[in-house]
């Protein structure tokens, strides 16, 4: 999923974006939890995700270096909050051989706007998810 180690981390809540994108704001949060309900303080949320035009940082070098992508510790009480922009999705090379398949297969190549997420916590198993947009045309 175009991931990138190494992303600034904070405390609780962050700014993912770097002001230069003039796309609409969004706001993130959550609360992470074990499988019992019970808060995780100090989970680490890894969040990162493309920019107006459907590319990630690192990959475009148009973009500053960890340009949407950070990491966030959770308060103690298992929550997180991140300031960023809505992405767009974005579709494989119309010129590849994933889009030669997919054309003979009459299908599409674009994948909806989304947000990519691997939580971490001690002693926890480490999830990678990702969540998409209501009433993104790309939805299944």
């Amino acid at each position: 999923p175009l991931y990138v180690a190494g992303a600034p981390i904070s405390e609780g809540e962050v700014r993912m974006d770097d002001g230069t994108d003039p796309g609409v704001v969004m706001f993130l949060q959550g609360r992470v939890s074990d499988p019992t309900g019970k808060p995780l303080a100090g989970a680490t949320v890894d969040l990162w995700h493309a920019n107006t035009k459907g590319t990630y940082s690192y990959f475009d070098k148009s973009q500053s270096e960890y340009n949407l992508r950070r990491r966030i510790v959770t308060d103690a009480n298992g929550y997180y909050r991140a300031r960023s922009i809505v992405p767009s999705g974005y579709g494989c090379s119309p010129d590849g051989p994933t889009q030669e398949l997919l054309d003979l297969l009459g299908r599409h190549g674009q994948r909806p706007a989304h947000i990519h997420f691997f939580i971490s916590a001690p002693g926890h198993r480490h999830l990678t998810t990702q969540i998409n947009f209501a009433g993104d045309k790309y939805l299944w």
